[in-house]
């Protein structure tokens, strides 16, 4: 297609790439010399379960080596769309803010909620928000089964499906319908990104949230791409009609219809697209509970289209095409491998077996340079995605679930399973990590046995040393995921806080203060900035979150008062729970929050870290980030000349090399060619002074853009300085005269 240009790798991959396998042919050739074969039951799989890793290896390398660059193409014009919500048990809430996000796409489309629930509360949310409904008599093949149901009823020529958690972006069509001029193309699937940060899933650390699925979707979806063998991950994704009716709808034998309904269009002969950018944001498992009934219902459907559709010998395929589906079958069997290699050590030192027979010396040679080389390929070509300690622990988790769902290579049938989107309780996390603790156990167990080994010369200390290095390595990994899971599941939040800083305006007895939301959601705010000092846990204030083109008015409830209460009017931070006069009034703000990427880009954080090699070829990296660590956040108002109303903004001040620098991120934008005036309040008093602004990009919002402007120029002005401009101020100087000066009054700043 003329629309993708395969990425050339950098030349340091292409070494790597070079020496991996050679090193690794040299490796198992030598691995086959020192087999123990007096050990065949202990021996035999542990070669065995090296040499799979090699195996993926060899696939991860040839999915990541190139990755597919796209332009994106101009929408196709006058094109029907039917957009596609199917739910099942999903809150209504949940469901409520994914079909706002589907009918604020820009493309015109016709959003459909698919109700396999039959439920009562479904059939008034579509009648409120105006959206077609509709639901089965009976349930059978599930989702799969919906979705065809859905396309007998609807008659668009593309389908966009989103699951029940999945917030669209407004472009969402604008970016994935061009693909479709070319008649080939049956689907074009993006990533499924996710928006609570503090889920399983997810780990924080400085600017960097990592996500457990970013390799995939950041890097191994891009690189299947080159080979035409992305596949349809069932949500997030625009699919063509005539395609889907050409191999009779959603594929329903298997329990993955996705990945199977990916199979059968690309044996027709129709192409993929990946459009490698995050276009909507949905709820990852939030407890390690739901994170592995997920895996275990992939990995079962996995191994049934694996049993079904004879990936290696099926024709309709191309050779890469098989082998890239095959490397996302295999790494269900990564569970059996990850069960020999923590036996391994305790096996040694309890039974004081050796499976290798090899001189010390000579087996760490061979064993340490191919694994180095292993781990030093996986990162490279990861491109900054992989984080190696962080996936071997959800490696540990999760290994004796894909050993359960190699049980899918017999089952016939496997019943269809939801994702949970709802709290779990902590005993449950102590379950599902038993198989983990076990191991560790078991491990710990074996270690003062084969010191005991080592004592009496019964096990040699040079095998013994090498053995304790993995098995506390064993045991350090399973205490990590133990400690962060039960961690997690204690999280007792019900609602997800969006990390914005939104200016907010407090009014209590007729005085207004302005501040930022350090979080943000539906239902409350944690707000930073001026309160009254008779502000109290008993108060309800009058609140206004600014948005972009829109302003939000509600009354709270304080949860809690930090900070000093007795200084006036001091900096503090305060608790707020929003008291909605109706829930059609909490909409706009879910819009809002739900369906960008707005707390990512406002944050300064990315999910990407730059290689070691990577650093090297480039020196030492600046930081471009404008917003993000390590900058200071505060309220202001920016007052246009001419102007009498007083604009509330964000101010982001940062240290970098060459001094202290300011931004201003503003709802609405400003004439950059003209002086305006900022005023703040610091430190108990008003400052105001005269600033010019550039223009530094913008951030997009469902509601709209908000402007960043950097502060080029800026000096000092006191209030009567202020007061005394020409007549470019004139408005402000008469704001008590004319007939705003009740909102001006409302606006200022408590003094």
């Amino acid at each position: 297609m003329n629309d993708l240009t395969p990425e050339k790798p950098p030349i340091h991959i292409t070494v790597i790439a070079i020496a991996y396998v050679i090193c690794g042919l040299w490796y198992f050739s030598w691995r086959l010399t020192a087999i123990n074969w007096h050990l065949p039951l202990f021996s035999i799989p542990l070669y065995g379960a090296e040499l799979f890793g090699f195996v993926t290896g060899l696939l991860y390398l040839l999915m990541t080596y190139r990755l597919a660059v796209r332009a994106v193409p101009t929408p196709i014009r006058d094109a029907t769309v039917d957009v596609f919500v199917p739910t099942y048990n999903e809150s209504a809430e949940l469901v409520r803010r994914t079909l706002q996000a589907a009918q604020n796409i820009r493309y015109p489309h016709r959003t459909w909620l698919l109700d396999d629930g039959h439920r009562e509360e479904m059939l008034v949310l579509a009648r409120e928000l105006g959206c077609d409904y509709l639901a089965r008599s009976e349930n059978s093949h599930a989702k799969a089964g919906n979705l065809n149901n859905a396309l007998e009823h609807s008659n668009g020529e593309f389908i966009a499906i989103f699951d029940a958690d999945h917030a669209a972006r407004k472009d969402f069509l604008d970016k994935t319908l061009g693909y479709f001029a070319d008649p080939t193309v049956a689907f074009v699937q993006t990533p499924q990104d996710f928006y609570n940060v503090d889920s399983f899933n997810h780990r924080m650390g400085g600017r960097r949230v990592w996500n457990e699925q970013s390799l995939f979707f950041k890097v191994i979806q891009r690189g299947k791409d080159t080979w035409n063998a992305t596949f349809f991950c069932g949500s997030c994704a625009v699919l063509r009609r005539s395609a889907l009716e050409a191999i009779g709808g959603f594929a329903t034998e298997t329990v993955t219809e996705d990945i199977h309904t990916s199979i059968k269009l690309h044996k027709q002969g129709y192409r993929s697209v990946y459009q490698p950018e995050s276009l909507a944001f949905g709820l990852a498992p939030h407890s390690i509970d739901t994170y592995l009934q997920q895996r275990i219902r992939w990995g079962m459907g996995g191994m049934q289209v694996l049993r079904r559709e004879h990936i290696l010998s099926s024709p309709g395929l191309t050779l890469a095409q098989r082998l890239n589906y095959l490397a996302s079958m295999l790494i269900y069997f990564e569970g059996w491998q990850k069960l020999v290699f923590f036996v391994t050590s305790p096996a040694v030192f309890f039974f004081g077996i050796l499976p290798i027979s090899a001189p010390m010396s000579e087996f760490l040679t061979y064993f340490l340079v191919y694994y180095a080389l292993s781990s030093l390929m996986y990162t490279e070509l990861a491109r900054g995605y992989g984080a190696l300690f962080l996936s071997e622990q959800y490696g540990m988790v999760r290994f004796f679930a894909f050993m359960l769902t190699t049980a899918g290579l017999f089952r016939r049938k496997i019943g269809f399973s939801v994702t949970s989107k709802e709290l779990s309780l902590a005993g449950r996390a102590w379950l599902w990590l038993s198989p983990s603790l076990i191991v560790a156990g078991l491990t710990a167990l074996s270690i003062p046995v084969g010191f005991y080994r080592m004592y009496h010369g019964t096990l040699p200390v040079s095998a013994g040393a090498a053995n304790t290095v993995w098995a506390c390595s064993t045991i350090a990994t399973a205490s990590v995921i133990a400690w962060f899971s039960y961690h997690r599941a204690q999280n007792r939040r019900t609602e997800y806080r969006f990390p914005l800083h939104i200016p907010m305006m407090l009014t209590l007895d007729g005085r207004s203060c302005l501040g930022l939301s350090e979080d943000l959601s539906a239902s409350g705010a944690l707000y930073h900035g001026e309160v009254p000092v008779w502000l109290s846990p008993e108060s309800s204030p009058e609140v206004e979150i600014h948005l972009p083109n829109l302003v939000i008015r509600t009354k709270a409830s304080v949860t809690f008062v930090g900070g000093d209460r007795g200084i006036a009017n001091s900096d503090r931070t305060i608790g707020l729970r929003f008291s909605w006069a109706s829930a059609d009034l909490s909409r706009p703000l879910e819009t809002f929050l739900f369906g960008s990427s707005l707390q990512f880009e406002q944050g300064g954080v990315t999910d990407q870290r730059t290689t070691l090699l990577t650093r090297l070829a480039r020196g030492t990296p600046t930081s471009t980030s404008v917003l993000g660590a390590g900058t200071h956040w505060a309220p202001g108002f920016l007052i246009r000349s001419r102007d009498a109303h007083p604009v509330p903004v964000a101010v982001v001040s940062a240290v970098r090399d060459t001094g202290d620098m300011w931004w201003i991120l503003c709802n609405g934008e400003f004439d950059t060619s003209q002086e305006v005036f900022l005023r703040q309040r610091q430190a108990g008093s008003e400052t105001t002074q005269r600033v010019s602004l550039g223009s530094s990009g913008s951030l997009d919002t469902p509601t709209g853009q908000m402007h960043l402007y950097n502060v080029t120029s800026r000096h000092s002005l006191t209030l009567q300085n202020l007061g005394n401009e020409d007549d470019e101020n004139h408005a402000e100087q008469s704001s008590n005269t004319s007939p705003d000066s009740d909102r001006n009054r409302r606006l200022r700043p408590a003094i």
